[in-house]
């Protein structure tokens, strides 16, 4: 255990405190890590927790979208690494065996009954939007929810492709969704800034058909009457796809009235 992440704080009625089980770096920017769960925690897939380390006494908390399955036994989440942020150039120092301050009530909108039922479920993600993603693809209930989980990660470089591997492979290491992901599963990964064989942000693969090109087996747009799609990432993504979606005739949809396309506003700030 390192003494940055040792911590004098108490369990509350706000936060549990939990052991960090594993880290793994992917590069300078980016860093992903797995702590223990508490017992009598529950999570849908896809949502998010505040989460944190005790600084100057106090837990400072941040949203994080919880990346592990709901039936996991740890909980794993993606971080992006910020030199002078507050919390975060401390949290990248992590080392297994620290304590992580744990809020103890997760929630979120991207989730599935936010949304009405539908054929396809179109997951757009960028960076660290992936995260929510990586929780609802390993969902055996999303498989039995939609025909096809079609899942697109934008990113700068290739090595922000964080689970890349899992992710081509179809989850083939989970054996309680690797059956189903293997015919209804299929990811697009696309880099921005580096050669790639999938280069350009998600609203230019819109525009030059490669998104459906390389996830769908025939259509060329968006269906409001069988598609449905969640959004997670960057604010300028969310915005842009947001009004593209509305314009087909896309309803966003909360966890009290569902619709056809939900966003997590948590994140859109």
């Amino acid at each position: 255990m390192s003494d940055r992440a040792a911590t004098s704080l108490a369990p509350s009625a706000v936060w549990t405190l939990e052991e960090v089980r594993s880290v793994r770096h992917w590069n300078e920017h980016l860093f992903s890590f797995s702590i223990s769960r508490p017992a009598a925690l529950r999570f849908r897939s896809g949502e998010f927790v505040m989460l944190g380390l005790e600084v100057e006494g106090r837990p400072l908390l941040r949203a994080y979208s919880i990346a592990s399955p709901s039936y996991a036994d740890e909980l794993e989440f993606l971080s992006i690494k910020v030199a002078d942020g507050k919390l975060t150039s401390r949290l990248q120092l992590i080392q297994p065996g620290d304590q992580i301050v744990l809020g103890r009530k997760p929630t979120g909108t991207l989730v599935a009954d936010a949304l009405l039922p539908g054929k396809r479920l179109f997951m757009l993600s960028t960076g660290t939007g992936l995260a929510p993603f990586l929780s609802l693809a390993r969902d055996p209930d999303i498989y039995q929810a939609y025909d096809q989980i079609l899942l697109v990660h934008c990113v700068r470089t290739v090595s922000d492709l964080a689970f890349r591997d899992e992710l081509e492979s179809h989850f083939a290491d989970d054996p309680l969704v690797r059956d189903e992901a293997l015919l209804q599963f299929r990811y697009l990964p696309t880099v921005t800034r580096e050669p790639f064989h999938t280069s350009g942000r998600i609203g230019a693969l819109i525009d030059n058909g490669r998104l459906f090109r390389d996830l769908t087996d025939s259509s060329t747009q968006f269906d409001p009457e069988n598609d449905r799609i969640m959004m997670c990432g960057s604010m300028s993504m969310i915005k842009e796809l947001k009004e593209r979606f509305e314009g087909l005739g896309f309803i966003e949809g909360s966890r009290n009235v569902p619709g056809t396309y939900v966003i997590e506003r948590a994140f859109a700030e």
